[in-house]
């Protein structure tokens, strides 16, 4: 049963409220019952602050009446995910480790969500530390995908995904360090977009790997994903008329074993563009200093609770840090070294082209568990698979935005878009061509 945001945009949700079709309160108390409701299947919440939720929307009702207006997010629910920090609530990372743990204070996006009138209404349930992008390992369980729930969500930004999949709320805010705003958007058939590196700040935010780690944005279509990056940055985009922009295709062949029917879909999405392939050693040296750099950050973020308390881990981050605390530091220094000659070589992609187009993932969401899948009669790990054709945009900064293209016998695809910082107007634009299209 969809939720009490199907359909409706904050755009449109921003227009219902300044003319008195509804109120803050009103939205939030029916953000609060579909989450309390139909919504507690999902697992997509760990905290609900109703009593918080509700004494912020009725102050952004009186502050519209009194003709105080923030903007487009003003008086909309949001959804935070729980590794990020919102003053007085819990904070548990997903893990045993932080049990019983309250944030002192909030992160610096919950205070620009709260400076632009946005009502927080809990958080988010994500995959243990961030630390992985299948969404289904936490201390409070697996979260579920709306469109099947046997299925994975995707991860590691899970709960903020199916929440707004669910239509519980109309946004939510991830991280994304190798693709966990881009993979559960794309799983659960939602938009998501990872901002250029820095461009959201990570203060209050826990780390998974510094160098990689981006705030962003999930919401039903790129056009909230725009408006809500707006909010939490005073962006605006600047640049090329936006009809000028130039999309390239980027055969994912080289970087992925894929579903065949996944690729048709989103290159059908993805429309008229001319077909690039990138350097196989481009893609294998992006491949190996993310692996690195992502190995030695996260040990180095868990050296003392690995050594004090390895049984609170989940046994398969516990596994999968001890195998990240044997990277060598010579590796280390090596992929940092390494990663500014990548950049420049990636930026060869853009000399001729404003805007790649890939699939966000090769496949359509596993079941929950599931650890290993087979595309094109070929078994590949789960986790290698979702990864695939996010992380390489991590590693180089670059904003990345994944949309809706269809469904593969009913489980949603999606399509990747790729820009250079200072081109997102160009980005959201061709979003909106591809919207039209499918």
């Amino acid at each position: 049963m969809p939720g009490p945001f199907a359909g409706r945009t904050i755009g449109g949700l921003a227009q219902d409220l300044r003319r008195g079709r509804t109120t803050p309160a009103e939205l939030t108390e029916a953000a609060l019952s579909a989450i309390a409701g139909p919504g507690a299947e999902l697992n997509a919440f760990v905290t609900v602050d109703a009593r918080g939720a509700i004494a912020a929307a009725r102050q952004a009702g009186d502050e519209l009446a009194r003709g105080t207006d923030r903007g487009p997010l003003h008086g909309i629910p949001v959804a935070v995910k729980d590794l990020i920090m919102v003053a007085g609530l819990p904070i548990t990372m997903g893990s045993r480790h932080f049990a019983g743990h309250v944030a002192p204070a909030d992160a610096a996006c919950v205070t620009r969500l709260r400076q632009a009138g946005a009502v927080i209404v809990g958080t988010t349930t994500t995959h243990e530390f961030a630390y992985g992008p299948t969404g289904d390992l936490s201390a409070t369980g697996p979260v579920r995908n709306p469109r099947d729930p046997a299925r994975m969500a995707g991860g590691s930004s899970a709960g903020s995904a199916a929440a707004v999949a669910a239509s519980l709320v109309p946004l939510a805010i991830g991280t994304d360090t190798g693709g966990s705003v881009r993979i559960p958007a794309a799983l659960c058939g939602v938009a998501g977009f990872k901002p250029a590196y820095g461009a959201i700040p990570a203060d209050g935010v826990f780390p998974l790997a510094r160098s990689f780690d981006h705030v962003g944005v999930l919401a039903g279509g790129a056009g909230d994903c725009l408006l809500a990056y707006r909010c939490l940055t005073g962006a605006r985009e600047s640049g090329a008329a936006a009809g000028d922009a130039r999309v390239a295709w980027l055969d994912p062949a080289g970087l992925s074993a894929m579903d065949p029917q996944v690729v048709r879909l989103a290159r059908a999405a993805a429309g008229p563009a001319e077909e690039v392939r990138p350097g196989e050693g481009l893609v294998e040296a992006l491949r190996e200093t993310y692996h690195a750099m992502h190995s030695c950050e996260a040990a180095a973020v868990h050296a003392e609770r690995l050594e004090a308390s390895p049984e609170l881990y989940e046994p398969e981050t516990l596994q999968r840090l001890r195998a990240a605390a044997e990277m060598p530091g010579w590796r280390y220094v090596r992929a940092l070294d390494a990663r500014a000659g990548l950049t420049q070589a990636a930026g060869a992609l853009f000399e001729r082209h404003d805007v790649l187009a890939l699939p966000a993932v090769p496949v359509t969401a596993p079941l929950l568990g599931q650890r290993e899948t087979e595309i094109d009669g070929t078994p590949v790990p789960v986790r290698a698979a979702l990864l695939a054709l996010t992380s390489p945009w991590n590693v180089l900064g670059l904003p990345a935005l994944s949309v809706p293209a269809g469904t593969v016998a009913g489980l949603p695809a999606g399509l990747q878009l790729v820009c250079r910082p200072g081109a997102e107007r160009l980005l959201f634009h061709v979003a909106r061509t591809v919207a039209a299209r499918v």
